[in-house]
């Protein structure tokens, strides 16, 4: 079978109708992209592509291998080129597209051509740089300036071209970046900028150097949005009979997309994202937003999931179509984590109804036990301000999210450590609760105490009173320990279906 490249683009090759085949294009290199994993090709690579084939950009991305192993050899075997396949419910129809992405001109692996990727430096096209290296990857490593070898962290690389690109146009002040990461870390942008700058520092470097880096180049703080499943395993076989071709490098991921972008608007008229229909919002405050992803997104994951997993459920998918658990869900989001933020009321309701369709994804599957990773500190993170938000506004407790800190204990319920996991018991099935150790041992001493006293009440108050957990003593918080122990009593006692029956039925008192 032939593999997809540039000669089968131009060969006359019998694409399959569904697919959307670009015309081949040479386009100047406009932006350095560190990352060549399948999130960024389905992102930031497939937006390039989009406003390419709309005539707005006229823009290919050079792509550089973070780390010493990748992907960068398929990747140039391809001639940069992959399939995308985008699937999900949009305005509550299954929606699938499916096209072969040409927006990246060539990949670089730094480590073996670290003199390649500083001649990029010295293109005058180049405008923008994108990252996703991970969470890790924006994080100070001591190491020397590099000479002929390539350095191994990524903000060192960063410094490294960049001192280049000065070099190269003598400081000339319109020839500095505007810098754009995808790291999930809180305000990547100021992160990476701050260690840029300590790399200037311990390296020794001019100070014009460092005022070009201040005044020239531009670090914007970004949020990203979109699940990416990457290549798919189970489907492989069956795709690539159906393509007619061999694509080593096939990406997958959901319909919705969503990237925050906290910086000048006027940057949106040299990488126009908005004006191709993408969504794409430019902000002088990303902080709402974030906030909005957490709490609504991550925080009805993190409500949900413990409960659901009791419950009888293993995957998103199955949680937001079962009637009690979707209600449980809904009303979570829409009636108590919504009135806690401070954004526009169609904004919030819209995002929210989103999340929901993305959970209802049927190409996704998303489960539980995954989700429910380290889910004590995710609690205190993505549902507590809410719950703590709620109470001072309302003046009363939010039923489901005070019910979700119940089913956290109750999911934590294990005597026994094997293998740094907390076993737990699910009708009889054990399960693993994974978390750090000293979260795991607290529960698990919890769990004796309890299998010798009985009292639920005590139980809940020694996890509320946990301030290494929740940053406080939530038995201040009036009625919540009350409220958690007959909870927690419920499920115990009842199970969890009767549990949350009845909750929601104390809903509608």
């Amino acid at each position: 079978m032939k593999q997809l490249n540039m000669e089968l683009l131009k060969g006359g090759f019998r694409f399959p109708g569904d697919l959307a085949v670009p015309e081949p294009s040479e386009m100047p290199e406009r932006i350095i992209q560190f990352g060549e994993g399948n999130f960024l090709r389905a992102f930031v690579d497939w937006m390039v592509h989009e406003m390419n084939e709309q005539g707005l950009f006229n823009g290919k991305v050079v792509v550089v291998q973070p780390i010493p192993q990748g992907k960068i050899p398929e990747l140039n075997e391809q001639d940069g080129l992959y399939t995308l396949f985008l699937r999900g419910i949009q305005d509550g129809k299954v929606i699938e597209k499916k096209e072969i992405i040409h927006s990246i001109s060539r990949g670089i692996n730094p480590y073996t051509n670290w003199q390649e990727l500083l001649q990029c430096a010295a293109n005058p096209d180049l405008r923008f740089m994108v990252s996703n290296t991970t969470e890790a990857g924006i994080a100070y490593v001591d190491e020397e300036q590099p000479i002929d070898r390539c350095p191994s962290s990524f903000p060192a690389k960063v410094a490294a071209f960049l001192y280049e690109r000065y070099k190269c146009f003598s400081g000339a002040p319109d020839r500095g970046m505007v810098i754009i990461p995808c790291e999930l870390i809180d305000r990547n942008g100021d992160e990476l900028k701050r260690i840029v700058l300590q790399y200037i520092e311990k390296w020794k470097l001019e100070d014009s150097f460092r005022e070009w880096i201040e005044n020239c180049n531009f670090f914007l703080n970004t949020l990203v949005d979109r699940i990416v499943t990457g290549y798919p395993k189970e489907e492989a076989e069956e795709i690539t009979a159906r393509l007619g071709y061999q694509d080593k490098l096939l990406d997958t991921g959901e319909i919705f997309h969503l990237w925050v972008i906290e910086g000048d608007k006027r940057f949106d008229e040299e990488i126009p994202f908005t004006k191709a229909g993408l969504h794409v919002l430019w902000t002088d405050d990303m902080a709402p937003y974030r906030t909005r992803k957490v709490r609504i997104l991550n925080g009805a994951h993190t409500m949900t999931v413990l409960a659901a997993y009791l419950y009888g459920k293993d995957t998103v998918g199955e949680c937001v179509s079962d009637p009690v658990i979707g209600e449980y869900m809904k009303r979570g989001i829409f009636e108590e984590v919504i009135p806690t933020l401070d954004l526009p009321e169609e904004d919030k309701r819209k995002f929210a109804a989103d999340v929901l369709e993305r959970f209802a994804n049927p190409f996704i599957k998303h489960y539980l036990l995954s989700i429910a990773l380290n889910s004590v500190s995710k609690f205190k993170v993505r549902v507590l301000p809410s719950l703590l938000d709620y109470v001072h506004k309302k003046r009363q407790l939010p039923k489901i999210l005070s019910f979700s800190l119940a089913a956290l204990i109750a999911f934590y319920r294990g005597v026994e450590i094997k293998d740094g996991a907390l076993l737990g018991d699910r009708n009889g099935e054990a399960y693993s609760i994974l978390d750090d150790s000293d979260v795991l041992e607290f529960f698990a001493k919890c769990w004796r105490e309890y299998g010798e006293d009985q009292d639920a009440a005590a139980l809940a108050r020694k996890v509320l009173g946990r301030q290494s957990f929740w940053g406080q003593d939530l038995n201040g918080i009036e009625g919540l320990a009350g409220f958690v122990a007959k909870s927690l009593k419920n499920i115990l006692d009842k199970g969890m279906k009767k549990a949350i029956e009845e909750l929601l039925i104390s809903y509608n008192q």
